[in-house]
C-alpha cells in the first residue's frame, strides 16, 4: 500500500475566515514532505496553500504556479515548493522538470493536481482534499 494514514482530520468551513484555524490544526500533524491538494477547479487549493505559507512564516507573495509549474517560497525553516500540474500533458513533463529532486529534497512540497503525476508520487505523503459545494468547503487531511 502506498498511503500511510497516520492521522485523519475533517473540517467543514462556511467562510474563508476559518482557514487560519484549519491550517493551524493541520500543521502539527504533518510528518511527510509531500502534501497533495486534491479538489476541483476553484475549490480553494491555492487559497489554502497561501494560508499554509503564511503560517510557515513566508513573507513572499504567493501565487499559483500554473504556467511555471513550480514556485519556491522561503520560510524560517527553509524552502517550500508549490506545484501546479494542471497544465502538464503527461508525467514525463514533471519528471523532466525535476519533480523527483524536489519531492526527495527534504523540503515541503505542496502539490496541486497530483492526479496528473500519480506514478511519480513518493511512498509517504499526506492528502488534503477540498470539496466545495453550495459555498461550504469540506477539507479532509490524511
Amino acid at each position: 500500500m502506498k498511503i500511510n494514514y497516520l492521522c485523519e482530520m475533517t473540517f467543514v468551513s462556511h467562510d474563508l475566515i476559518d482557514l487560519p484555524k484549519i491550517v493551524a490544526d493541520i500543521l502539527p500533524q504533518i510528518e511527510h514532505d509531500v502534501i497533495l491538494f486534491r479538489g476541483e477547479m476553484g475549490a480553494g487549493k491555492t487559497t489554502l496553500i497561501k494560508e499554509f505559507l503564511i503560517q510557515l512564516g513566508s513573507e513572499d507573495i504567493v501565487s499559483s504556479p500554473t504556467y511555471a509549474l513550480v514556485n519556491e517560497y522561503e520560510t524560517p525553516k527553509g524552502s517550500v515548493y508549490h506545484f501546479d500540474f494542471y497544465r502538464i500533458n503527461d508525467e514525463d513533463e514533471a519528471y523532466d522538470m525535476g519533480w523527483e529532486e524536489y519531492a526527495y529534497s527534504g523540503n515541503l512540497c505542496l502539490v496541486e493536481w497530483p492526479e496528473r503525476i500519480e506514478s511519480l508520487i513518493p511512498e509517504n505523503y499526506h492528502t488534503l482534499e477540498i470539496i466545495n459545494k453550495d459555498n461550504v468547503r469540506t477539507i479532509s487531511f490524511k
